[in-house]
């Protein structure tokens, strides 16, 4: 089996050959787009011996993603953008799985590593299909937050793809979304969900409730979606002080599927924050006795499942006077981030007051 590495870039010098660099000797060809650079971006690729295509930018990701696939010509194809990597040891996997890969299989999934902690440890993740077979001409939909549409034989990978941003958020996403609005263009289902997000994250909390409630109430989306158009809208609500409407988003995604961890931690906070200590430990209990679905491609808060609802249940015996029950989840915590600050503090807070005998 052979792989083409397929890449959009624009004005990426700084990435580039670290990118490059992790999968030069494992693909068979490198095969870049450029939509745009001034900078010596080409030029670092040309380096490493990648292929250059020029794009004219159209304000559409998924155009330029097909573009640069149509540039393919090995069997399998892997996309990765160029603040990705891959460490040495999902590199050795990645060639294990191209000698081994059984030629029926259309799409690979992998994990996509967006947040590390100090220790390398994933944060937040999820399921991306990474590699797929060349001549089943998966199309890329989405203009903006781009999704590749698979189908067929999809397996799952243990591979990890690291992003490691080094660049400034812009507004760019929502720019595009409301150039298309302003042009009289009708957004997917989906894109409601993802136009909401950048109005979130541009602090337009009344314009992303909105979305966000037009995207459920279309009652088409993805579940996964929408649960988290309810986490999100609980947020919205956050800010501005509703904790009315908070409490309604955190339950209401209890409609579509058992509670997520996430979900559970924040109605424990809730609980805690009223001084309802039984109710706040049974619910970071269940955030524990959570399970992130694996398989799926929504995004995983892994701390949502260990350190947080630890370190929490920590505070919350300490608060009733248990202090070796207390002094039990801290170390349970300290598994998941034995320097953590939080940790070290409880420590010394509870070294006198705990006695480990009884």
């Amino acid at each position: 089996m052979e792989i083409s590495l397929c890449m959009i870039v624009k004005n990426e010098e700084n990435v580039i050959d670290r990118c490059l660099n992790c999968v030069k000797d494992v693909v068979d060809e490198m095969i870049i787009v450029d939509t745009g650079s001034t900078d010596n971006t080409i030029a670092k690729a040309e380096s490493l011996g990648a292929k250059i295509y020029n794009f004219q930018w159209i304000d559409d990701f998924a155009e330029a993603r097909n573009f640069s696939f149509s540039k393919a010509t090995k069997d399998y194809i892997l996309w990765l953008d160029a603040d990705d990597v891959l460490e040495e040891d999902d590199v050795k996997k990645l060639r294990e799985l191209k000698e081994s890969i059984n030629e029926c299989v259309d799409s690979v999934m992998m994990n996509y590593v967006l947040q590390v902690d100090k220790n390398g440890n994933s944060v937040y993740s999820l399921k991306r299909n990474r590699l797929v077979k060349r001549n089943r001409n998966f199309r890329w939909v989405g203009y903006v937050h781009e999704y590749l549409e698979v189908y067929g034989n999809i397996i799952q990978s243990e591979i990890n793809i690291v992003h490691k941003k080094d660049k400034e958020y812009t507004n760019r996403n929502l720019e595009i979304y409301e150039n298309k609005l302003s042009s009289g263009e009708e957004l997917s289902i989906r894109d409601i969900l993802y136009y909401g997000n950048e109005l979130y994250d541009n602090g337009r909390y009344d314009d992303a409730i909105k979305q966000y409630i037009k995207f459920i109430d279309t009652k088409q989306g993805w579940v996964e979606d929408i649960k988290t158009a309810c986490y999100k809208l609980a947020d919205c609500y956050m800010y501005k002080n509703d904790k009315d409407n908070e409490l309604k988003y955190i339950l209401k995604s209890f409609e579509y599927d058992v509670p997520r961890a996430d979900f559970c931690c924040r109605l424990a906070y809730k609980f805690l924050e009223e001084n309802k200590i039984e109710t706040a430990i049974y619910w970071y209990r269940l955030a524990i006795q959570s399970v992130p679905k694996d398989e799926s491609a929504s995004l995983i808060n892994h701390e949502m499942y260990t350190y947080l609802p630890w370190i929490q249940l920590c505070v919350c015996y300490s608060r009733i006077g248990n202090m070796k029950e207390a002094y039990l989840c801290n170390e349970m915590a300290a598994k998941y981030k034995e320097d953590d600050e939080y940790v070290k503090y409880n420590r010394e807070f509870l070294k006198d007051k705990v006695d480990l005998s009884i």
